[in-house]
C-alpha cells in the first residue's frame, strides 16, 4: 500500500509522512511537478520526516527550502529524519 508525504519546497531533501508507515512500505510525493516514491527503510510516525536524498554527516537537513538542522550521522534514503539523527541550528547554532 502506498502511503501519502507533502514536501514544502522542491529544494527539500526530506518530506514529512502523513500517515504513519511501517517498514517497506512506499511513500509517494510529488516535486517540481513530478511523481516520486521512496521506500521506508524504517518505521515512522504521522508528521515526522523521511529523507529523500542521502544527506552526508554533517551535511544540513533542508525543509521550507532551508536548513532546519544537521545530519548528526549519515542518512540513508528511505531512512526516519528526526532527532536521533540530526541536530538543530537553532539550538546548536549555525554550522
Amino acid at each position: 500500500m502506498k502511503k501519502r508525504a507533502l514536501i514544502m519546497n522542491d529544494l527539500d531533501n526530506v518530506v514529512t509522512v502523513l500517515e504513519d508507515v511501517k517498514k517497506g512500505e512506499t511513500i509517494c510525493f510529488k516535486v517540481a511537478g513530478s511523481n516520486r516514491t521512496v521506500k521506508a527503510i524504517q518505521s515512522i510516525a504521522r508528521g515526522h520526516k523521511i529523507a529523500i536524498k542521502t544527506i552526508e554527516r554533517g551535511e544540513k537537513v533542508i525543509k521550507y527550502g532551508v536548513p532546519v538542522g544537521y545530519a548528526m550521522t549519515h542518512i540513508g534514503v528511505g531512512e526516519h529524519v528526526h532527532v536521533h539523527n540530526t541536530a538543530s541550528l537553532r539550538t546548536e547554532g549555525v554550522k
